[in-house]
């Protein structure tokens, strides 16, 4: 899973689910309360096991599935005041739909918000912010491509990108 760093961004393969959720492990434990996390890609491109990992990394030991009937899961942090949401939008088709669902109040809060189908509400969100995009490559084999917006994006990816694969 060597990396390619390209200005701002990482990109790198996961070549399997146990090290997508390994990757979200390791972002997770860098997260703090504030933090919005996008997630972008097709269906079955690895974001809930990648959200899944992210809970592990924050120390959350209920199983955590997606929430595409319900939209959001909240979960408490260990030893912190906030929360974890797991938005999963998949259902969601209009930004007046997330608008009328309250989900701003996620995005804009003091909890970690991951959000799965971030990409249909772009225009919602914080100009600040980690967007992942996960591509399909094969059966076991997922492109990740972090791309950091704002000062506090980007030194986290750089502390995640020294943290997961060594100094760069």
């Amino acid at each position: 899973m060597a990396p390619i760093v390209t200005g701002r961004s990482l990109d790198f393969i996961s070549h399997s689910v146990a090290q997508t959720q390994r990757i979200g492990e390791r972002l997770g434990r860098l997260l703090q309360g504030g933090d919005l996390i996008c997630l972008e890609g097709e269906l079955g491109t690895g974001k809930t096991c990648l959200v899944q990992g992210i809970g592990r990394g924050l120390g959350i030991a209920s199983a955590i599935a997606s929430p595409t009937f319900i939209i959001a899961s909240e979960y408490p942090v260990p030893n912190h005041r906030y929360k974890f949401y797991h938005i999963d939008l998949y259902r969601i088709e209009t930004v007046a739909e997330a608008r009328a669902a309250g989900l701003e109040d996620y995005f804009y809060g003091d909890g970690i918000c991951v959000i799965e189908w971030a990409e249909r509400v772009r225009e919602l969100l914080p100009e600040e912010r980690l967007w992942i995009t996960l591509h399909y490559i094969g059966d076991t084999k997922r492109a990740l491509l972090f791309k950091p917006q704002g000062k506090r994006y980007e030194e986290l990816l750089q502390r995640f990108r020294a943290k997961a694969f060594g100094s760069q």
